[in-house]
């Protein structure tokens, strides 16, 4: 294989892999950013996004991650096409293997390669990207004002986004394929209370439809069994929140993560248990998953290895 040796190499890119290069780049470390499998990341399955600072009409998932990325070439960053497929971990300087073919060895590392949002694995979810189905309620809520949506999931997750939704739009189905809610108790209780969620257990999404957009759902209540019922509901909204991924197996082996995958580190910082590597954005983060959150751990990240550095060469 092909060795290359760099200062700073970033794996993934959206707004916390670009945010990082653009640091880095500042403090000249020189970095390689690897892209990933989805360039610019989950943004770029968002149509609008108007709650990024600094864009007061609006922008596209797809603009704002070109923005960045523009910005980061601007100063220097060496963005390129590839996956990393294995890493090593064991040593510095840390290695990582590209598309199984060339190894790039590292004195930092940035880890920026995001989540990715579990689907029901309807061909309707990608028939409807951007137009009616989302992963991110919190994203895409404000689109929703006074309309009708539905969720489909039955966890925390599902009652929180529920809940949030409730507060814009008119009414909130929340799809849940088992009889009952695996929410926390105070989670339950909050969307019980609430006037405008309907809760439909034993419900199973099978399809949506609509000619420019999500118009309905399509469910089979008590799916497979005696009894099973097919209806159609009328929705301008499908959100799912049955989880994320954390886009984190190749790093497992040399790093902790909780129990779903997503790397941990150092309480207020981007910093893993290894000294000079690091974790930004959605890979590292459960909680929040928002553009500008993901933005701000690749600014410390990057700032964190470029002191990294300072010290290691003092």
């Amino acid at each position: 294989m092909n060795n290359e040796r760099v200062r700073c190499l970033i794996i993934g890119s959206g707004p916390a892999g670009y945010t990082a290069a653009i640091y880095a780049s500042r403090a000249n470390l020189n970095p390689v950013l690897y892209e990933g499998i989805q360039p610019g990341g989950q943004l770029t399955t968002t149509t609008e996004v108007e709650n990024f600072p600094g864009y007061p009409e609006g922008t596209t998932g797809i603009g704002l991650m070109e923005d960045l990325k523009k910005q980061a070439v601007r100063f220097g960053a060496d963005i390129r096409a590839g996956i990393a497929t294995a890493a090593d971990l064991s040593a510095s300087p840390y290695q990582l293997t590209i598309e199984g073919e060339k190894v790039i060895e590292t004195e930092t590392l940035i880890i920026a390669t995001g989540a990715t949002a579990r689907y029901l694995g309807l061909a309707d979810e990608q028939k409807y990207a951007g137009m009616g189905v989302s992963a991110c309620a919190t994203c895409d809520g404000f689109f929703y004002r006074k309309k009708v949506v539905a969720v489909v999931g039955g966890g925390d997750t599902a009652c929180e986004e529920a809940l949030y939704l409730a507060s814009l739009a008119s009414k909130v189905y929340l799809i849940v394929r088992k009889d009952h809610l695996r929410a926390s108790k105070v989670m339950q209780q909050r969307v019980g209370e609430a006037t405008n969620i309907q809760i439909l257990f034993e419900h199973t999404t099978v399809g949506l439809f609509g000619e420019k957009g999500v118009e309905g759902v399509c469910l089979v209540k008590r799916k497979g069994e005696p009894g099973e019922e097919k209806l159609s509901l009328a929705i301008d909204g499908f959100f799912l929140a049955i989880g994320h991924t954390p886009n984190s197996g190749i790093f497992k082996e040399w790093l902790d993560t909780d129990e779903a995958g997503y790397i941990r580190t150092l309480p207020g910082t981007a910093s893993t248990r290894l000294p000079g590597v690091f974790a930004a954005g959605d890979v590292a983060d459960p909680h929040y998953r928002q553009a500008i959150t993901a933005a701000a751990s690749g600014c410390m990240a990057a700032i964190e290895a470029d002191r990294y550095l300072i010290t290691k060469g003092g």
